[in-house]
């Protein structure tokens, strides 16, 4: 797939508004009760890129980055800023905030994913795009040193340990990540006039498959 490993600029996704989208299927029977079944396992997430611009210069910014993505033909990564780390909002990231595998001492390359949980029912979301620098990684309540003790793939999302852990030995991480996208359009309109108004430019983003 065609992806450049570059951020959108993240003062024009500041504000941006999106979020998660699922499809589901629903079949209604004569007695009046519902059949429900998705065909997506994951959530697809979709933002406006438009909101955060200010000004004649964020114009000119989101110009020169829907150029050089040539429109919809290569992905990049976008920074949601409602959901970018694997702790709280408002918690620093901690190497046990997601557990992210256990030990069976052969296994050495680990997945990065965030668990959803409300009540009973929980989600688990693939992380493909973590950020260089914030991911921390622990292995049975102890910390690892990255290029020491674990090697990132930071464009798969992948954590390779040095050495396997033993059977039964909690795998954990902590990390920022980006959403990988593209825009879901060929078509930038904008007008100074219109601007100045108060008429923002509607740029659609959509997250895709990795």
């Amino acid at each position: 797939m065609s992806f450049h490993e570059v951020r959108f600029p993240t003062n024009l996704s500041f504000g941006s508004i999106g979020g998660p989208e699922r499809r589901t299927d629903i079949v209604t029977l004569t007695n009046g009760f519902e059949e429900r079944n998705t065909p997506w396992a994951h959530a697809r997430r979709r933002y406006d890129a438009g909101v955060g611009v200010r000004s004649l210069d964020d114009i000119e910014t989101l110009i020169a980055f829907f150029e050089a993505r040539r429109g919809q033909l290569y992905g990049f990564r976008w920074k949601d800023w409602s959901d970018f780390k694997s702790a709280l909002p408002s918690a620093e990231i901690d190497f046990r905030d997601q557990v992210i595998g256990e030990g069976d001492g052969q296994t050495h390359v680990f997945q990065l994913h965030k668990t959803y949980q409300s009540g009973e029912a929980r989600y688990q979301r693939p992380i493909c795009k973590p950020v260089a620098g914030t991911v921390r990684v622990g292995v049975a309540d102890t910390e690892q040193l990255e290029a020491v003790d674990f090697t990132l793939d930071t464009a798969r999302g992948e954590i390779t340990l040095v050495q396997a852990p033993a059977p039964g030995e909690p795998v954990t991480a902590g990390f920022e990540f980006d959403v990988p996208v593209r825009f879901d359009t060929d078509r930038i309109q904008t007008s100074v006039a219109s601007f100045q108004a108060g008429d923002m430019p509607n740029v659609p983003v959509v997250e895709v498959r990795v």
